[in-house]
Formats: structure tokens, C-alpha cells, sequence
């Protein structure tokens, strides 16, 4: 199985090789703003670059956040963590061409989701 991925300009595109280990989505006001709310976790193994590393953009970690997340360079597409050093790192899930295969499983920071979010509530309460 073999997922594609890519920007919206497509100067940057990627490939998946496999199912990701699994989807979520972070309500965080940094994941919220930069776009890159619900990701799917992949192997460094499964992540193959196939165009536009020099289009890639990153944003590091200011107080309080772990990640570095990354966006092209041409037309601001959040692409996750593509050009993470670490075993296991995030795509956005918004950048997938193809069916992952997995469906979210998870939210995170949800009390931190605004108001008009009224979904993300109605599933926190469940």
C-alpha cells in the first residue's frame, strides 16, 4: 500500500509506504492556527521525499510546545514534521492524496478547542 501526499502547489510531494500506526487530532491553539490539527504517524522507514525539501519551511517550538512543524515554502501548506530527525514523527493528515487506511482515534488539548467547535464537545462528553 502505498499512500501519495503533497502540498497544494505540489512542490512538495511524498510518499507513504504502508499504513501509518495511527491518526489523531491535537485542539491546540498552535496545531489549530498552523493547520495541522489531525496527523497520521508514520515510521522514518515509511516516508520517502520525493520532491521539494528546499521548498520546506519550519517553525520551531516556542514555550510550552515540543515540535518543530513544517509548511511549504510556496503556498504555506502545514505538512507536519516531514524532515524530523526521529523514528516515528507526524504528517498532516489534510496532505494525503490516498486513504491512510486508519481513522482518527484520538483528540488532544479538546478543552483547549474553541466554543464554536461544538462537535469536538458533544464527542468529549461521550
Amino acid at each position: 500500500m502505498e499512500i501519495r501526499g503533497s502540498c497544494v502547489c505540489g512542490a512538495v510531494q511524498f510518499t507513504i509506504d504502508g499504513r501509518p500506526s495511527a491518526m489523531g487530532t491535537c485542539h491546540c491553539s498552535r496545531c489549530r492556527k498552523l493547520g495541522t490539527s489531525t496527523i497520521v504517524f508514520i515510521k522514518r522507514d515509511q516516508f520517502r521525499l520525493l520532491r521539494g525539501e528546499s521548498e520546506i519551511r519550519t517553525l520551531a517550538p516556542t514555550e510550552h510546545y515540543a515540535y518543530t512543524r513544517s509548511f511549504c515554502g510556496r503556498c504555506g501548506t502545514s505538512l507536519g514534521e516531514p524532515l524530523s530527525p526521529e523514528d516515528s514523527f507526524p504528517i498532516n493528515a489534510q496532505c494525503l492524496d490516498d486513504d491512510p487506511g486508519v481513522r482518527n482515534a484520538m483528540h488532544e488539548f479538546v478543552d483547549d478547542s474553541p466554543a464554536w467547535a461544538a462537535s469536538v464537545h458533544s464527542e468529549k462528553a461521550k
